[in-house]
């Protein structure tokens, strides 16, 4: 059966564009203007959303998504509110909405509990960011049984054998590294990852969703010429909560703004 996040990529790749997937973590600033702010980045041309469940030391994060994290969950998120916050976000916006959370967290509610919360609510993608798939056979069982794909990283230094078992168990789209390390802000894209696509690409049946240091039109446009059937933007776009702390106002129009500009950037050239 074809993911929505396949079929988004398919739509859009016939209509002369890459996907444009935004990330932000959920509740940050606070449940209110997160909401407010989700809602305006699909109203900006967002495709779809990635959300982040706020986690007190998330590894593959970098200091913006760090503090996003930290500003969320001195306002009162958890795990429970998040995914209720995801039911409210459902109520007026169906882009397909991924979710990347740290495994502790998905222990801490229960793998089924969690997997059946998400279903419930319209998640249509997971990503276990610590996960990797040699130990993820019940995250996978759970997942299936609730209707959610299974998201994996995958990066220039997966080897051979790591992509032909991402191939055996992911589904939606495969989370393609731009660069290793963690999360943040970068001038831009390396010259590997033209090369690491290609790689993913004959081993892995599906849509290429490069993330991890896009934060310009210009690095859009050097993914998708790189072989990317899309970007996933994080910490250039969260970058505006901190900026505006306190004036919700000027924080959505910045956020809206480059979001604009982001997805523009998103239309194939002939």
């Amino acid at each position: 059966m074809t993911s929505r996040f396949e079929a988004l990529a398919a739509a859009r790749k016939a209509e002369g564009h890459g996907v444009f997937v935004p990330f932000l973590v959920i509740g940050d600033p606070d449940p209110d203007t997160s909401l407010r702010l989700a809602r305006g980045l699909v109203q900006a041309g967002a495709d779809a959303l990635e959300l982040g469940l706020p986690f007190s030391d998330p590894p593959a994060d970098g200091p913006v998504v760090q503090a996003a994290d930290q500003r969320s969950l001195a306002a009162g998120t958890t795990t429970t509110s998040a995914l209720a916050w995801i039911g409210r976000l459902r109520e007026t916006v169906d882009v397909p909405i991924s979710l990347l959370v740290y495994f502790n967290l998905v222990l801490q509610h229960g793998v089924e509990a969690f997997y059946a919360r998400c279903g419930e609510v319209g998640v249509d993608a997971v990503l276990v960011a610590d996960l990797p798939p040699e130990h993820s056979d019940e995250v996978l069982a759970a997942a299936r049984a609730h209707g959610v794909s299974t998201i994996y990283l995958a990066s220039e230094l997966s080897t051979p054998a790591r992509l032909e078992r991402i191939a055996a168990v992911c589904e939606g789209y495969v989370y393609a590294l731009a660069r290793v390390g963690v999360t943040g802000q970068h001038s831009e894209v390396v010259p590997s990852l033209g090369p690491a696509l290609e790689r993913m690409r004959a081993a892995i049946d599906l849509p290429l969703l490069v993330g991890f240091g896009i934060s310009t039109p210009a690095n859009v446009r050097s993914a998708l010429e790189a072989g990317a059937d899309g970007v996933i933007v994080g910490s250039a776009l969260v970058r505006h909560i901190e900026h505006h702390l306190g004036d919700p106002d000027a924080m959505e129009a910045a956020m809206v703004h480059h979001a604009r500009e982001l997805h523009a950037a998103t239309r194939r050239t002939p």
